[in-house]
């Protein structure tokens, strides 16, 4: 099956207003065929921001599925795409921050949907207290500050009590913001990494990464009716232990599913291991 026969020559609505076309348009036109638009005074803001003032409506792939929704709901199209990102700690190594971007892809004639998905340690995400402009100064050295943009937050802003100033890119406007607030504020006011995809780049990196991870997973074809988007629904765990052979909780083997067809296929031994080191055995190592 040809990878453009479903999407080729069509108008795809890409959700956004923090400039992620830059990096996305040109692999997905190039790689799909597409030509991608992006909707005029389209708020994707009303969907959650990254400075709390505006919870996030459910999960990060419910959020990412609302944008492209609403984006084929404005423009009348019937494919669309769209990203969203999180920060936090990273999920299997404690303390250490993580970037973990989503990207989706909606053909509502084709009732198809892909996700791509994109986690890194590459990531500037953080935040502090500061008390006086020198302490604003050298919190931005550590974050690639100017070419990452910096939040200075005054107050409980959450609650509608204070003051909130993005997309600081200039010392100028630092220095500027910090004196100011600081008058009002003197015991201290919260500055933050910028995290929207224009004034970051080291997200709009991961963005990127996380649109090439769409991109495979659409050209991963199932091998019964040549559908996009045959990928991986279900892991097994149970590799054998490689002394004693009682199976561990390591993976033996992993299930894709068509959405088209609902075909499935097991492959064993994913990680090319076909027994466990006994130091995860349980019984070995217990």
């Amino acid at each position: 099956m040809n990878e453009y026969l479903l999407l080729r020559d069509r108008i795809a609505v890409l959700a956004t207003m923090h400039q992620k076309e830059q990096v996305m348009a040109p692999i997905l036109e190039e790689q799909l065929g597409i030509k991608v638009i992006v909707p005029q005074n389209f708020n994707t803001d009303t969907f959650g921001t990254f400075t709390r003032e505006i919870k996030r409506l459910g999960t990060q792939i419910e959020a990412a599925r609302l944008k492209a929704e609403k984006a084929m709901a404005l423009t009348g199209e019937t494919l669309a795409f769209a990203s969203e990102g999180s920060f936090g700690p990273h999920p299997i190594i404690p303390y250490l921050p993580a970037n973990r971007e989503i990207v989706i892809l909606l053909d509502r004639a084709n009732n198809l949907e892909i996700i791509g998905e994109s986690l890194s340690t590459e990531t500037n995400y953080n935040h502090q207290l500061v008390s006086s402009v020198e302490a604003a100064e050298n919190f931005a050295q550590t974050v690639g500050f100017p070419a990452h943009g910096l939040v200075i937050i005054v107050g409980d802003y959450s609650e509608g009590k204070g003051e909130i100033f993005k997309g600081i890119t200039t010392s100028e406007k630092l220095i500027e913001i910090v004196e100011n607030s600081l008058k009002n504020s003197p015991n201290g006011i919260h500055i933050e990494t910028d995290m929207r995809a224009m004034y970051n780049p080291t997200r709009m990196k991961n963005i990127e990464n996380a649109t090439w991870d769409l991109i495979n997973k659409f050209k991963h074809f199932c091998p019964q009716c040549g559908w996009p988007g045959f990928e991986i629904k279900e892991s097994k765990k149970g590799l054998p232990c490689g002394f004693c052979y009682l199976p561990t909780q390591l993976v033996r083997s992993i299930i894709y599913r068509c959405q088209n067809c609902d075909f499935r296929q097991e492959e064993l031994f994913p990680d090319g291991l076909e027994t466990a080191d006994p130091s995860f055995c349980q019984y070995c190592n217990p």
